[in-house]
């Protein structure tokens, strides 16, 4: 907002006259006056943001500032910053979903996890509810989600296409790079090793980015069930990222003559 952008400037000018300036306020503006003629301008919007934070008083025709402005400036500053390097650290596109049955546009961040607001989750003994290797499965199913350019193609009714799609089929491969190619068979084989019963929830929080109580209200599932389902589907995710090392057999070892019992 224009008071919002003009507050620190308007405090900056009046802490750099510790005795405060004259000023004149208009309905729509306010000018500060500083030797030999010269002025300061700044909307009517400003100076009322900062005299409902006490941060400005009047003595006479004169304008200064409080104490309280030099401790909210330093603020102000310090979140701008912390805002632009966040900003430096996010990488948005404007994506269509559907969302209570209406399509919408959205921005989303797509070097954030799908998963983050689910990281702090405990569990009853205190550990994470989702731990490492499930979280960075649903990342990994996420970014080929993305590589493989599927957003425009695949919505909440994906499953049908699941179970007709046939061997070959890729939906439209032709106009693919090899790299979104090789991502859209990883997704389809991660969907096939969790399963039918799984893969729905799975997709929904992680590549269309919907909330558990968005799922559990479509699907009819009963409260707080979604995130249990996503857990063991994630859990499934991981194993097929990375199979458990194969178990070694185990051999009987005798003498020459030795020969197993046979129960009756």
């Amino acid at each position: 907002m224009a008071e919002m952008v003009q507050l620190p400037r308007l405090l900056r000018t009046l802490l750099a006259a510790p005795d405060g300036l004259a000023a004149v306020l208009n309905a729509d503006e306010l000018i500060l006056r500083q030797g030999q003629g010269a002025s300061h301008s700044f909307p009517a919007m400003a100076y009322e943001a900062a005299q409902s934070r006490g941060l400005v008083v009047w003595s006479g025709t004169m304008l200064r500032a409080q104490p309280e402005a030099r401790a909210y400036l330093r603020r102000a500053m310090a979140e701008r910053e912390e805002e632009g390097f966040a900003a430096q650290h996010r990488q948005e596109v404007r994506i269509e979903v559907e969302i209570a049955g209406e399509k919408q546009t959205v921005t989303r961040n797509l070097l954030e996890s799908p998963l983050g607001h689910l990281r702090r989750l405990k569990d009853r003994t205190g550990a994470p509810f989702l731990p490492q290797e499930a979280v960075e499965a649903g990342d990994r199913l996420a970014a080929d989600f993305e590589r493989g350019q599927l957003q425009p193609s695949i919505t909440s009714t994906w499953e049908p296409r699941l179970a007709t799609r046939g061997s070959g089929q890729g939906g439209g491969k032709q106009d693919l790079s090899d790299s979104a190619m090789m991502a859209r068979d990883r997704l389809w084989r991660a969907v096939d090793a969790i399963g039918p019963e799984l893969a729905g929830v799975t997709l929904d929080v992680c590549c269309f980015y919907k909330g558990l109580e968005q799922v559990e209200r479509e699907r009819g599932w009963p409260t707080r069930s979604a995130k249990l389902m996503l857990r063991t589907a994630l859990l499934a995710l991981a194993r097929h990222y990375a199979p458990p090392p194969a178990k070694p057999r185990r051999h009987q070892w005798g003498a020459e003559d030795y020969r197993p019992a046979i129960s009756r």
